[in-house]
């Protein structure tokens, strides 16, 4: 199974943290604000020409206020390869591919070398 799998999506409202597990046993744990400033959505990146197959590194010390954007309402299934995440403000444009995902996740093993 490939690495970049997600095999379980929990979201903790609390803590304002989704956490995914992935099929190689590897746990990221994303804070909201972080997927929210990551949104992959050609509006948030700023035109198709600007949207990538990777996070841009900007997105780990970009800070945004805790707000109707950084709340999460629902994380849908896209396929099997994605979700889309519903926020409070209601945007809901942004697909999230397992690959994004996982280049996304913020613990130092994963930063390392970035």
């Amino acid at each position: 199974m490939n690495s970049e799998t997600a095999t379980a999506i929990t979201a903790n409202r609390q803590s304002m943290e989704m956490s995914v597990t992935w099929s190689d046993g590897h746990v990221s744990l994303y804070p909201f604000s972080l997927l929210r400033a990551a949104c992959p959505c050609a509006q948030c990146r700023g035109g198709h020409e600007n949207m990538k197959a990777e996070p841009d590194s900007q997105v780990f010390t970009t800070s945004l206020e805790d707000s109707a954007a950084t709340h999460l309402v629902t994380v849908k299934a896209t396929g099997s390869y994605a979700i889309t995440i519903v926020w409070e403000d209601g945007h809901d444009y942004g697909i999230y591919n397992w690959h994004y995902l996982r280049k996304l996740c913020p613990c130092p093993e994963c930063r390392q070398g970035k």
